[in-house]
């Protein structure tokens, strides 16, 4: 089955408004055709392939540090602000000098494949330079998240990780910001600082690694990595129990940029440009945007803003500084992006000017962000910038199915990407989609239990999410995400839940009045939400005198109820079956937490996570004891 993609969506001209220009044509993106191979077993199985053979790709991802320093040596690579603010450069030949040196020291200094080289710190130059010296050596480079050692309170996950995962190097950015977690954990691993090295006696500077002259012994080791050499170990969020250390080899990385080259054609002639926040730590950042960037000669402005109140000025103030051309985010970062777009004209213009596409990740975006982004970006452009997302997971390179094409509406992820496969099999009400191919991960690092729960007995993994079509009649159309089969529930009544799907709908309706939620009603007559409260959304709610309020008096106040209640309402008459439509929440003031796996660092939230620690509000919800609880 072979079909043409659309180039471009056009959409006539928009009425010029005060304050915005129209100076950018659209560009139709050059985007491959549409192709899929579809099986159906009489067991009822689905197989999809894409049947455009996968190009070649490198034994090793400094294949491409070493191409890209040979035929662009003085472009930019990696940027970031240094303390006094201003930008400091990192090109490709600069990278691959660098990291030469600092595998050269790993050598010798004893240290080996048998174990991982452990980050813990933000993403950083001198955290790029280490993941990609330890990797072009075949020593695993593992990020992990910061809040396992700034944000924890009883650092039990940073204990797991150095007790399991047993690395022989510890890079932190600031030693006197992890002396607390490192000496609570009491790691038997070399220590290695960029700042405050004195801080923790024995923690080698990274500049002494930086000083190191290379020799024939860099170039034979490097020799010896295969595709089937460990690159990465990235840990899971933790959500279900301590961390799993997924194993990304060099075959799944490469092969994986093989794939991205192949949806989206253009990066060969327009390399990216990215302003980027994500943690490094996560497959998204660590493997799409990094990754993306240095095999096809882009440069990366790394942000030291996130998406939370207090430090979006900062990214805010990236995106004025330098031009990029594509915006990667999670939906939280544009729910904050786009009011700050919609309020100033020229910021909008050049966030948006030059983008060629648009893409979010890691949780759906709400309807209502897609249409509001969509009228930014007819009125910059004239026409709208093509919006696309993917499903994958760490296991998975991260995309597996990718929509590469315009889609109209949010949740279209569509198809399988060149050289994988994908089975659609029934699981709890729902079709669950697996993977196979080059991309997807062999398994868990010193972990073969989990490993062999991970994989069907024909060897697809099983991700665990659920898929629909967009267009049964039309598979061309591609797939559609239909929420988490783990996170789906039943009422009483026997009625299955769509979790994930109905958690975007409502929260398209009472956003930003609640940022996030975690969907109720397993065994019970109604669906109801745990509600994470926006206070300060809120508190526009209120008006005068709500300045000096307390979040616990600010979820109460009749005003935010009567609000709430009427957004529902409306959400409601569009959702009337039970299944669907919500008829309590509970607002809480309390963020959710890394330590009992509720969210990552990313903002993802963890369903399952949430309702078991917050069991007791469960109840409380449904028993409707309390003044922080509204009722349609």
């Amino acid at each position: 089955m072979n079909g043409q993609a659309d180039a471009g969506v056009a959409i006539p001209d928009a009425d010029p408004s005060s304050g915005w220009t129209k100076s950018w044509p659209h560009t139709p993106l050059k985007l491959p055709e549409r192709a899929l191979e579809i099986d159906r077993r009489d067991n009822g199985e689905v197989i999809l392939r894409n049947p455009t053979p996968l190009d070649a790709y490198p034994n090793q991802l400094s294949d491409h540090l070493r191409r890209q320093a040979a035929r662009i040596p003085d472009q930019t690579f990696l940027a970031q602000r240094n303390d006094n603010g201003d930008w400091v450069h990192l090109t490709y030949a600069q990278t691959r000098d660098q990291a030469d040196r600092v595998s050269q020291w790993l050598l010798d200094n004893g240290h080996t494949p048998d174990n991982p080289v452990a980050i813990l710190s933000d993403n950083s130059l001198n955290f790029g330079i280490l993941q990609l010296a330890s990797m072009q050596v075949g020593i695993p480079a593992m990020p992990v998240s910061p809040a396992y050692s700034l944000m924890s309170k009883d650092f039990a996950k940073i204990h797991y990780v150095c007790g399991s995962f047993t690395p022989s190097l510890i890079y932190v950015e600031d030693a006197a910001m992890f002396k607390p977690t490192l000496d609570a954990v009491k790691p038997r691993a070399t220590i290695v600082a960029t700042k405050n090295a004195d801080a923790i006696p024995g923690v080698i500077a990274f500049d002494d690694l930086l000083k190191t002259e290379t020799s024939e012994a860099l170039e034979r080791a490097y020799a010896t990595v295969t595709p089937d050499s460990v690159g990465k170990i990235l840990l899971t969020s933790g959500s279900t129990g301590m961390p799993k250390g997924v194993v990304n080899t060099q075959r799944l990385m490469c092969s994986s940029q093989a794939q991205i080259g192949q949806a989206l054609p253009f990066m060969h002639e327009v390399p990216p440009v990215l302003c980027d926040w994500l943690p490094w730590n996560h497959t998204f950042a660590a493997n799409f945007n990094f990754n993306t960037v240095l095999t096809y000669g882009g440069t990366y402005w790394l942000d030291e803003g996130k998406p939370i109140p207090g430090r979006f000025e900062a990214t805010l103030r990236n995106l004025r500084d330098v031009k990029i051309n594509q915006y990667v985010n999670v939906a939280r970062a544009y729910e904050m992006l786009i009011p700050a777009l919609e309020a100033d004209p020229s910021l909008a213009e050049h966030v948006l000017g030059d983008v060629l596409y648009l893409f979010y990740a890691g949780a759906g975006l709400p309807q209502v962000l897609w249409d509001r982004l969509e009228a930014l970006s007819i009125k910059v452009r004239s026409a709208r910038i093509p919006i696309m997302t993917s499903l994958g997971s760490t296991e998975t390179g991260p995309p597996a199915v990718k929509g590469y094409w315009p889609s109209d509406t949010t949740g279209t992820i569509g198809l399988p990407m060149p050289g994988l496969e994908a089975k659609l099999a029934s699981a709890g009400g729902k079709t669950e989609i697996r993977f196979r191919g080059p991309n997807i991960a062999p398994g868990y690092y010193r972990n073969p239990e989990k490993t062999a729960e991970a994989y069907d007995e024909e060897g697809f993994y099983k991700i665990g999410d659920a898929v629909k079509w967009a267009n049964a009649s039309d598979p061309l159309q591609g797939l559609m995400f239909d929420g988490r089969v783990a996170e789906n529930f039943k009422l009483l009544t026997g009625t299955w839940v769509a979790t994930g799907i109905l958690r975007l709908d409502v929260l398209s309706h009472i956003s930003p009045l609640v940022s996030d939620a975690a969907v109720t009603g397993e065994n019970r007559n109604e669906v109801g939400l745990l509600g994470f409260a926006n206070i300060e959304a809120c508190k526009q709610v209120i008006g005068a005198g709500s300045e000096q309020m307390s979040p616990e008096d600010v979820v109460t106040h009749p005003a935010v109820h009567n609000a709430l209640r009427k957004r529902l309402a409306d959400y409601n008459n569009d959702h009337p079956a039970s299944s669907q439509s919500v008829r309590r929440v509970l607002l809480m003031t309390e963020p959710p937490s890394i330590d009992a796996g509720e969210t990552t660092d990313k903002g993802y939230l963890n369903q399952r996570a949430i309702l078991t620690a917050r069991a007791e509000q469960v109840q409380r919800l449904y028993d409707g004891s309390g003044a922080d609880i509204v009722t349609t």
